[in-house]
């Protein structure tokens, strides 16, 4: 049954949430087909295929508005108003925004209240060309390295905010289900998720932005996070029990890579690198930690903590700069090997 034929359905049904209209309906079934989209292409892919599940009213925060005729926006009163609810006004954002509105959503975080649009904007003039290269390490001690010899440490936000995430969950813990006082906690314990979120967020904007100025090529490495964060296997030890693994600290690990938020950040690179004309390229990350950029050896005792020193020419360097350098030449090897198969073509 496809979404359309559930629209379809939706005339004439009885239902109090139409009285908002029926298209945050349609909304909330186009969102329940992409879910639905997503697990069958999982399985086809062979991966974990993570069915849908129900959405009780504590985890189901958002509405979707995919059509202007139950919606309108107008920033010149700083209003926006919805079929069923009538005007709401908001804090606008401090960036202009030129263009048309197409979609809103409506989303709930704590005891705020965001109205996310869409707008259908002209295709932006790209920036102004540098001629500069960089190559970009990803790591959890340092954040970013730059084969220029920048280092951007990892404030590590999610570790600063333990001691005050332990205590507000310990307060939920203590508290009754379904009560006032367990609602109260879980929002204290919210409110500091979201700060961690919001720090990463902000960082992660300054950091690309300042990327995309300078570089009209930056090159990254082509990172899997899911395999990188997953748990490692069991070993049972053919006694009916499990040998150590080392599961406690690859969780440690995981939690660190997950907290620096690689995903976030090379999302952000990719949307406004494109917004800005400016070129991304990954690349295999094999060996680019173990290889000598200086002479090309490759050895996996070059490298210890955030030391590199080749065993084959004697060369020292900050281990992710180094690793940074070997990105940035893979990609322009990367890059010239594509256009001369373009210009064969």
């Amino acid at each position: 049954m496809t979404r359309f034929e559930q629209f379809r359905a939706l005339t004439g049904f009885e239902h109090p949430v139409l009285e908002f209209g029926v298209v945050p309906a349609r909304g909330t079934l186009a969102r329940l087909d992409r879910a639905f989209a997503g697990f069958y292409r999982r399985c086809q892919r062979g991966q974990k295929p993570g069915f849908p599940r129900f959405k009780g009213k504590g985890r189901f925060d958002s509405v979707e508005y995919g059509d202007r005729g139950c919606w309108s926006y107008k920033p010149e009163t700083r209003r926006i108003s919805f079929l069923g609810v009538g005007q709401v006004r908001f804090a606008a954002h401090r960036r202009p925004i030129a263009g048309i509105p197409k979609t809103c959503v409506v989303r709930r975080q704590g005891r705020r209240w965001w109205a996310y649009v869409v707008f259908d904007v002209a295709t932006p003039e790209p920036l102004a060309p540098t001629g500069a290269a960089v190559g970009i390490d990803l790591g959890v001690r340092e954040l970013v390295a730059t084969s220029d010899g920048e280092l951007v440490a990892n404030p590590r936000h999610l570790h600063r905010s333990a001691e005050r995430l332990a205590a507000a969950q310990r307060l939920v813990a203590g508290r009754r289900r379904g009560s006032r006082r367990r609602r109260k906690a879980a929002a204290r314990v919210a409110a500091v998720h979201a700060k961690i979120v919001e720090q990463r967020r902000n960082l992660h904007h300054h950091l690309t932005r300042r990327l995309v100025d300078r570089y009209d090529l930056i090159v990254h490495e082509d990172l899997a996070i899911a395999n990188l964060t997953r748990r490692p296997a069991p070993r049972p030890n053919g006694e009916g029990g499990f040998d150590p693994n080392g599961a406690a600290a690859k969780a440690g690990l995981n939690r660190e890579i997950l907290g620096a938020g690689w995903g976030q950040l090379l999302w952000m690179l990719s949307y406004k690198a494109e917004e800005a004309g400016r070129e991304l390229i990954a690349v295999d990350p094999c060996h680019t930690s173990q290889t000598c950029h200086a002479c090309e050896h490759i050895d996996g005792r070059n490298r210890t903590g955030a030391t590199f020193r080749c065993s084959n020419c004697g060369l020292e360097a900050h281990a992710d700069i180094n690793a940074a350098q070997n990105i940035l030449r893979a990609g322009l090897a990367l890059r010239r090997a594509r256009e001369a198969g373009t210009q064969v073509a």
